[in-house]
């Protein structure tokens, strides 16, 4: 009886699957949250920068963001005329400005009036 080269053994085989299985299973929730905050940071960047004219130099950052209390995904934005304020963007069904907040010390008494990107038309409007 000749060995095939290349031929491994069945034991080996399931053992494989099974690790492969396990795997998959302990990949997946991680899999999913950064999928998903990938896509709510290209959906946000996609609508300023098609939509609201925004030249993608103007935005300092976009990141996707995995909350724990609802909606579980969200963006935040840091335009670059405004490096002390974080916008927060909702991209579940379309696109919506929901917050801001400020995260400079020195830059407290800033007026919702006086903000350069904040979005009347696609605000929520809670502040």
């Amino acid at each position: 009886m000749a060995f095939e080269k290349n031929k491994m053994p069945m034991f080996h085989k399931v053992s494989l699957i099974v690790f492969l299985i396990i795997l998959a299973i302990f990949l997946s929730p991680f899999l999913y949250v950064e999928i998903n905050k990938y896509i709510y940071e290209k959906r946000v960047t996609n609508y300023l920068i098609n939509e609201k004219g925004y030249d993608k130099s103007e935005l300092a950052s976009v990141e996707g963001v995995f909350g724990f209390k609802a909606p579980q995904f969200y963006t935040t934005v840091i335009f670059e005329n405004e490096l002390s304020i974080t916008y927060t963007y909702f991209s579940h069904d379309k696109v919506l400005q929901f917050d801001y907040e400020i995260i400079d010390d020195k830059h407290k008494d800033i007026k919702k009036e006086e903000l350069q990107n904040y979005d009347l038309e696609g605000s929520i409007g809670y502040k």
